[in-house]
């Protein structure tokens, strides 16, 4: 087995954006639109100055060059470490023919499904089809096969069949192991060996598709490559029989149930998850291997994560925050974040139904503040940029800059969380650096009003009143976005959430400091249905809080287990894997939909729904006219 790579890139001390934006631009000849985004054909290339490319990125997502788009943040990353690359974004997957538009890669194809996962971004948790999609020019659904990474390493492998595949992205990094599939209702192989790739990135990939490129482009083999942090790749079951008989084998990989017993065995299936979970770690965990029928998963430990220079280089990069001007309609992905910055990667909330933690990590990256004002001051000179910075954050909001001491020698603790049930007395949650980064955005010149567009972590909130005070007088625009989930403990705990007691705690520390600043905002709180080991009788009671509380909402959404997350693993399991402990999950669609329409109990559209969860739950009491009904009798 190889041994962990040691060769990091460079971090650069000024990027190709400080150039661009330099004072001696007066003279100079104007660069054409389609020249300042990588080519997405050979006309466009042919601007460059470019004959060949040395990689070309495939992705199901329109082209925008924003760093909130992944494909559009390596692309300039391999682009700054002076590889020429280009893009082809949606490609049609029934012939070989757009994945010929801009000839043969000199080293290799980088393929991503974009930034959902394709059966995520095609259906709906009710598993229909969607009407539109996000990440498409005007919205239109379709632009994107289902499992597109595999379709489209499959029509790479066509067309040109020597030139080495490598995978990533979201779709790629969480489907890395054998894992259950919720739209085929089965236990699918890892992607690596579905897919005609040679190698997997995971995790936020900058670090890793740099360093292939390099090794590429100094001439090594691409099935030579197997040392690097943060990638999966594919052994034959012969040599892992031999590689299994050598010693100390176990200090750098932990071998993880076949795919056949996962596939077959429930509890097997849980303890494999678990392993993989409690693994992700850059710091302490190990590698992973996986036998398949036909290959070996072998997956390196986790990719470091960006130091702070090169997390601040990666966000300062030319992107022009733009879709491909070739586009007649607007991508609506794009007018979400198009005035958002990105402060810091990584979550160490460990939400049950949320994959962050498998991907960024549960250690935070943050930028520094003279980067987020630097990036603020370049927003003021975009088109259409009104003074309003609309989001600033990362996963959660208020996690920038925070930090445990024991992260950097220990990484992140394999034998707790760090807010479940509580938040760890380790853990730095002072919000003086995001105070401070706060302060700055609002006093850069052109800016008028900077809101907290990411959702912000309440439980942490309010463990600092004066960023509590702060977000209240300058940084909530009528409404702030919270996520409560549940409020029942049962489920809650499932979640790995805080109780509705530490919520109510927070609502009424919001009330009461809006009333002192004389505002009137208001929480939007979003919630989820069906998360395993909700019951009915939960969502009734749930229904009761709201009503109680006059906090009814329409941010609700019915769980959808998806790839790499502790809820995917109890709902296909009924197992907390990390306790083994039974859990009830509502699987039919019948109940779901009944537990949905219980959050929103008010619709008439869901009257019928309503009444029959009631019934069914013996809880007629709450039908009819008394003041604690949720719905009327029938009138007919």
């Amino acid at each position: 087995m190889p041994k962990n790579s040691k060769s990091r890139p460079k971090s650069k001390s000024k990027s190709k954006l400080d150039e661009r934006d330099g004072p001696n631009t007066k003279n100079k000849v104007k660069p054409s639109p389609v020249s300042l985004f990588l080519p997405i054909n050979l006309k466009n290339a042919e601007k460059h100055g470019w004959d060949e490319l040395d990689i070309i990125i495939i992705t199901g997502d329109a082209y925008v060059d924003h760093p909130n788009f992944g494909a559009a943040i390596i692309g300039r990353v391999l682009e700054d470490a002076g590889f020429k690359v280009g893009v082809i974004p949606q490609p049609k997957w029934d012939s070989v023919d757009d994945f010929k538009i801009l000839g043969k890669p000199r080293l290799f194809f980088a393929v991503t499904a974009g930034n959902t996962d394709s059966m995520v971004g095609n259906y709906t948790p009710s598993q229909r089809l969607r009407h539109d999609d996000a990440y498409s020019p005007g919205g239109k659904e379709g632009l994107r096969p289902n499992r597109a990474v595999v379709v489209y390493s499959n029509r790479i492998k066509e067309a040109y069949p020597d030139t080495p595949i490598v995978i990533g992205g979201i779709e790629a990094s969480l489907r890395r192991l054998a894992h259950y599939d919720y739209w085929s209702d089965k236990v699918r192989q890892s992607i690596l060996a579905d897919a005609p790739a040679n190698l997997l990135v995971y995790g936020m990939g900058e670090l890793q598709t740099v360093e292939i490129a390099k090794r590429l482009d100094g001439g090594e083999q691409i099935d030579e490559i197997h040392d690097i942090d943060g990638t999966a790749w594919k052994m034959e079951v012969k040599r892992w029989r031999e590689e299994k008989a050598k010693p100390n084998l176990a200090d750098r990989y932990i071998e993880l149930p076949t795919y056949t017993e996962v596939s077959k065995d429930k509890v097997l299936y849980a303890k494999a998850f678990k392993a993989t979970e409690l693994e992700q770690d850059a710091v302490r965990g190990k590698g992973l291997v996986q036998p398949h029928p036909k290959t070996v998963i072998v997956q390196n430990k986790p990719m470091r994560a960006l130091s702070q220079e090169e997390l601040d280089h990666v966000y300062e990069l030319p992107f022009t925050r733009e879709a491909h001007p070739s586009y007649k309609e607007p991508v609506p992905g794009l007018d979400v974040v198009k005035f958002s910055i990105t402060t810091h990667r990584g979550c160490f909330g460990s939400c049950s139904f949320c994959a962050i933690s498998m991907h960024q990590g549960r250690m935070i990256t943050s930028r520094s503040i003279d980067s987020v004002v630097r990036e603020a001051q370049r927003l003021t000179r975009i088109r259409g940029f009104k003074g309003i910075i609309n989001g600033v954050g990362g996963p959660s909001a208020n996690m920038y800059a925070m930090e445990c001491k024991k992260w950097e020698k220990s990484g992140a603790c394999k034998d707790k969380l760090c807010l479940y049930p509580q938040p760890c007395p380790s853990l730095d949650t002072s919000h003086a650096h995001t105070i401070e980064m706060m302060r700055r955005l609002r006093g850069v010149e052109g800016v008028v009003k900077v809101f907290v567009g990411y959702g912000v972590r309440y439980d942490l909130a309010l463990l600092d009143e004066e960023y509590m005070e702060e977000l209240c007088a300058h940084h909530v625009s009528g409404q702030l976005k919270v996520a409560p989930e549940h409020y029942i403990k049962q489920v809650t705990d499932a979640m790995r959430k805080p109780g509705r007691e530490v919520f109510d705690q927070f609502a009424m520390k919001f009330r009461e400091i809006n009333k002192r600043l004389g505002k009137e905002q208001y929480l939007v709180t979003f919630l989820i249905s069906s998360h395993p080991g909700c019951t009915i009788d939960n969502m009734i009671e749930l229904a009761e809080y709201i009503r109680d509380k006059r906090m009814y909402t329409k941010q609700v959404q019915d769980f959808t287990p998806t790839p790499m997350t502790a809820a995917t693993c109890m709902f296909h399991t009924g197992l907390d894997p990390f306790t083994g402990e039974e859990l009830y999950v509502a699987k039919g669609q019948r109940e779901k939909r009944m537990q949905r329409a219980l959050l929103r109990y008010k619709d008439p559209e869901n009257y019928n729904l309503v009444h029959d969860a009631l019934d069914k739950a013996g809880r007629m009491d709450l039908v009819g006219t008394a003041w604690n009904c949720l719905i009327g009798r029938k009138k007919w």
